[in-house]
């Protein structure tokens, strides 16, 4: 049996309303499919960029707090220094003040004269030299020739030893130094200096641990006081 021109257009028409709608199923199903991917590479974008900032964000967190120890330990460091350095100036203070109140023993002749005796024979038993001269300040010229022959006789009691002593009558010690005397043998080459600043000096070395402990009380810190 024939088609009309009827049904033949009315099958064409099927036809292509069933293409046009299975086309319409599969550009929906793609844009479907085309969503998901993208919404899943959104999201895995996202989280990679939001993983990144969090690293950022907590090496920079670190980087702060280090900065802030590292201030705060140049901070304590300083302050510590600080502390040191008028705990120092403070001993210096005292050596100093021990210092000018040691000049006054020399205005006392009979303790002065005792003083050179001794500072004198400690010398010449370092030495052990038999021709010393002894080298004074100007002032104290007359005061130490006056003692050199006692000086002599102790070394000879003490040691059995002789020896030759005489002052330096032309160059004598600094003006500004406080008191005592500077024993020279072998023409200059052996010297033991005895200056009244010299044994403060040694003095001080061995005391200044118990200058400190004195003033500032004992550091608990330190195992030994020396």
């Amino acid at each position: 049996m024939a088609l009309s021109d009827a049904d033949v257009q009315k099958q064409i028409k099927h036809m292509m309303a069933f293409i046009e709608q299975e086309a319409n199923e599969k550009a929906e199903e793609i844009d479907a499919k085309a969503e998901e991917e993208f919404n899943i590479e959104k999201g895995r974008l996202v989280q990679q960029q939001r993983l990144k900032i969090m690293e950022y964000y907590e090496r920079k967190e670190k980087q702060v707090e280090l900065l802030k120890k590292i201030q705060s330990s140049n901070m304590l460091n300083q302050a510590r220094l600080k502390a040191l350095k008028v705990r120092e100036d403070h001993v210096r203070n005292v050596l100093d003040e021990a210092r000018r109140r040691l000049g006054e023993v020399t205005r006392n002749p009979a303790r002065y004269t005792q003083i050179l005796k001794a500072l004198i024979l400690q010398g010449l038993l370092q030495l052990l030299e038999t021709s010393v001269v002894v080298r004074v300040r100007e002032v104290d010229q007359a005061l130490v020739q006056g003692v050199l022959q006692e000086v002599a006789a102790q070394y000879h009691d003490t040691t059995g030893r002789e020896v030759s002593l005489k002052v330096d009558a032309e160059a004598f010690l600094p003006p500004d130094t406080t008191g005592g005397v500077e024993l020279q043998a072998q023409k200059g080459r052996i010297k033991v200096t005895n200056t009244l600043e010299a044994r403060l000096e040694l003095i001080a070395q061995q005391l200044v641990p118990e200058i400190r402990c004195a003033l500032f009380g004992r550091n608990p810190n330190r195992k030994f006081a020396d």
